[in-house]
C-alpha cells in the first residue's frame, strides 16, 4: 500500500461525498497506515458517533483491496483532528486501570465488548508495555459481544478457575461504550 494510493483514495471519497478538506496526511506507524484529514470541518466528516469516519474508512480500504488485488484489508486508520487516537488512548488507559484490579484482587476481568480494531490496541498495550508484562490478555465471546479479558499470567496469584468479573457492564461508567471503529 503506497501513500499517493491511500491519499488519492480517501481523498477522492471526500471529495465526492461533498466534504471540505485541505489535505490527507498518509504516515506509517508500525505495521499499520493512518491517513489523517486536515479540515477546518472536522465534526461534518466524523458525523455521529463516528458514523461517517468510519464509513470513509471503510469505503477506503475497500477501495484500496480491489485496486491493489489483496487477499485482505489493508490496515489503515482514517483519523481527523486527533479523534481515533485519543479514542485508542482511553482504550489503553482504561485497559491499565483494569490491569490495577486484576493486579489487586487477583481475578481475571472482562472489558466491555468492543471491535477487533480496539481489541488488538488493548492485546498489543498489554504485551508491549514492560509495566505490565505480569499480564496476558486473550478474546472471548462471539461478534459484537466479543471482548478481551485480562488475567495473570501463569505463576501469579490468579486462577484458571475464578469468575469473571464482569462480563459486560450493565454501567457505562468504564468510557467503552462510546467507541466508534
Amino acid at each position: 500500500m503506497n501513500d499517493a494510493l491511500i491519499k488519492e483514495t480517501v481523498g477522492g471519497l471526500l471529495t465526492t461525498l461533498e466534504l471540505d478538506f485541505d489535505d490527507v496526511i498518509v504516515t506509517k506507524e508500525e505495521d499499520m497506515m493512518r491517513a489523517e484529514i486536515v479540515s477546518k470541518t472536522a465534526s461534518r466528516i466524523i458525523g455521529w458517533h463516528g458514523e461517517t469516519l468510519n464509513s470513509i474508512q471503510h469505503l477506503a480500504k475497500s477501495i484500496i483491496r480491489q485496486q491493489e488485488k489483496l487477499a485482505r484489508s489493508p490496515f489503515l486508520v482514517v483519523d481527523i483532528d486527533g479523534y481515533r487516537k485519543s479514542q485508542e488512548d482511553k482504550v489503553r488507559t482504561i485497559a491499565e486501570q483494569k490491569a490495577d484490579f486484576v493486579r489487586k484482587t487477583g481475578h481475571r476481568v472482562a472489558l466491555a465488548p468492543m471491535s477487533p480494531y480496539f481489541r488488538r490496541i488493548v492485546h498489543l498495550h498489554i504485551a508491549n508495555t514492560p509495566e505490565l508484562s505480569d499480564l496476558t490478555t486473550e478474546s472471548a465471546g462471539e461478534g459484537d459481544y466479543r471482548q478481551v479479558i485480562l488475567r495473570q499470567k501463569p505463576g501469579q496469584t490468579a486462577t484458571d478457575d475464578q469468575e469473571l468479573s464482569p462480563v459486560i457492564e450493565s454501567s457505562s461508567d468504564d468510557g467503552l461504550d462510546n467507541l466508534d471503529i
